[in-house]
């Protein structure tokens, strides 16, 4: 939609306000909020959280948020949280095809389908990773996780994300958070939607430190997008679904929930145009590390090991000298789960589809595909642009255990491991 307004910056201080003088001036919380309107803090953070990290909102809504009737517990379809336990996990490389859009009505939450995950949200550690598959607006109803913020990466079709502080279309090619605890619903402008979905158990995201590369490499601060303030001022028979410890529960309320008129804060949803990424590679020899590729990171306890990390391989130029210039062969500690959003990852020949995943756990080796090596051992390293491409990576530090359904899905394919299989010895005594 062309009218929609962004505020530009990442965790930036905001203040916006959809009807004049609905924020107060000189003081976060008078006596009397100005046109009737309730004070709200919504907290992303701890109280005592350092400056730097800290993360709150103040809204000047309607109606408070606690104007709902009791949640009782409804059915999580095919979402799962945290502790991942319902299946083994094997060491197995894993892969599958695209989530297909569903035959009947479906919304954006009925449409999410968890892939594994990680950790506990109880304990705020790990993520869980979900595809989604949408063919219905959500209307009525209105969405919000407790266990964990929300990084959703579109793949087919736009979003428009209608939230308590604004609204966000967003499109593949461009990335969302929502933070932990905000509400929203989600209407398609197309027919149907898919794409992923990493919920985040641990700390917030933010960027990551650049070190060596500068001021100015990777993403930077400016190209992110929060939304301006909008309300809905509306009455009738509404749910709230929320995901409290890994549950869903569903409450009735008697006006949307969306009804914050002005906000001042850095706690904010915020979208992502993946093509603004400053893209740093090496001119020299050797693939570089996926890390150099970091679009948002989401600390762990241990420094440089992260909770989770969003790394993307976008459209870049390839000019190192007398080296092997796709991925090389690896094992490694992290656990990675990779998308594709469009194109063909220069990894891969074929299998690994727009809208399909794959999942290389610890220590699980994993590189290019035999037609993939040979083809890149023998070619002539001129200057290359690999474009018409955008796949990505969730890293996280701990092993991502597949759920059943992922283990048992038909869109599991279970000929991956053929892939590596014409490998053949070239060893020369």
């Amino acid at each position: 939609m062309a009218d929609l307004k962004y505020q530009s910056g990442f965790g930036n201080e905001f203040a916006t306000e959809a009807v004049a003088g609905a924020l107060p001036r000189g003081q976060n919380s008078p006596q009397e909020a100005p046109l009737g309107l309730y004070t709200e803090q919504y907290s992303g953070t701890a109280f005592t959280a350092p400056r730097a990290v800290n993360r709150r909102t103040w809204c000047y809504r309607i109606r408070p948020s606690v104007t709902h009737k009791p949640f009782e517990e409804i059915s999580a379809g095919a979402i799962r949280s945290g502790p991942f336990i319902e299946v083994p996990t094997p060491p197995n490389q894993l892969r599958w095809d695209p989530l297909p859009i569903p035959d009947k009505p479906v919304d954006f939450v009925d449409g999410i389908v968890t892939m594994g995950g990680n950790g506990d949200a109880a304990m705020q550690t790990g993520v869980a990773i979900h595809l989604y598959a949408a063919n219905s607006p959500m209307r009525d109803r209105f969405f919000y996780d407790a266990d964990g913020e929300l990084l959703i990466v579109p793949q087919l079709g736009r979003l428009l994300i209608y939230t308590e502080l604004g609204i966000l279309q967003v499109a593949p090619g461009e990335i969302c958070v929502l933070p932990r605890g905000l509400k929203f619903r989600v209407d398609l402008p197309a027919d149907a939607a898919r794409g992923y979905l990493c919920e985040n158990y641990g700390a917030p995201f933010r960027l990551p430190d650049l070190g060596p590369i500068g001021a100015n490499g990777l993403a930077n601060a400016r190209d992110f997008l929060a939304p301006v303030a909008a309300f809905e001022d509306r009455e009738g028979s509404f749910r709230v679904i929320a995901k409290f410890l890994g549950r869903l529960w569903s409450a009735g309320i008697d006006h949307s929930p969306l009804d914050v008129v002005a906000w001042h804060g850095n706690l904010a949803p915020y979208k992502y145009d993946l093509a603004t990424f400053n893209c740093i590679n090496t001119v020299g020899f050797d693939h570089p590390d996926p890390s150099i590729f970091t679009v948002l990171t989401a600390p762990g306890p241990v420094a440089g090991t992260a909770n989770v990390d969003f790394v993307i391989f976008p459209p870049r130029w390839l000019v190192a000298e007398h080296t092997f210039r796709p991925p090389w062969f690896h094992r490694n500690v992290m656990n990675e789960f990779m998308g594709l959003i469009a194109g063909q990852y220069d990894a891969k020949a074929e299998g690994f589809l727009p809208g399909g995943a794959s999942l290389h756990n610890c220590m699980s080796g994993h590189g290019p595909d035999a037609e993939t090596y040979e083809r890149a051992s023998r070619a002539e390293l001129q200057p290359q642009k690999l474009d018409a491409t955008l796949a990505f990576m969730f890293e996280t530090q701990l092993v991502v255990r597949p759920t059943k359904f992922a283990m048992e899905t038909r869109i599991l394919q279970h000929e991956y491991y053929e892939c590596w299989q014409g490998l053949k010895k070239n060893f020369r005594s």
